[in-house]
């Protein structure tokens, strides 16, 4: 007899309901990311920044976990345009040059 007190034995009860609040998450982690890759890989921050965009829309639209969606593309929207204007600047330095002409 495991139960000493002879009270009857509670089960764990429902399970947690899931809010959706993981595209929130995705959302703002790819946008630190990208951000960090932003000026020195770009390559690697365009797509991660897209994909953030996508997932922070969508938690946006869900409506749950949509301050993390918001700060997630407030940064995702950063680093792309850090990449942009690294891709450009580069660009100029290297026309400046007469590289790549």
């Amino acid at each position: 007899m495991d139960n000493q007190n002879n009270y009857p034995v509670q089960g764990g009860g429902m399970p947690p309901e899931k809010n959706g609040a993981g595209f929130g998450v995705a959302s703002m982690v790819l946008g630190i990311i990208a951000v960090l890759f932003s000026c020195c890989i770009y390559v690697v921050a365009f797509p991660l920044g897209i994909l953030g965009l996508i997932l922070g829309i969508v938690g946006i639209k869900k409506n749950s976990g949509k301050g993390m969606a918001i700060a997630g593309l407030v940064l995702n929207l950063i680093a792309v345009a850090l990449g942009v204007a690294c891709i450009v600047l580069g660009g100029a330095i290297l026309a400046s040059m007469g590289i790549g002409s």
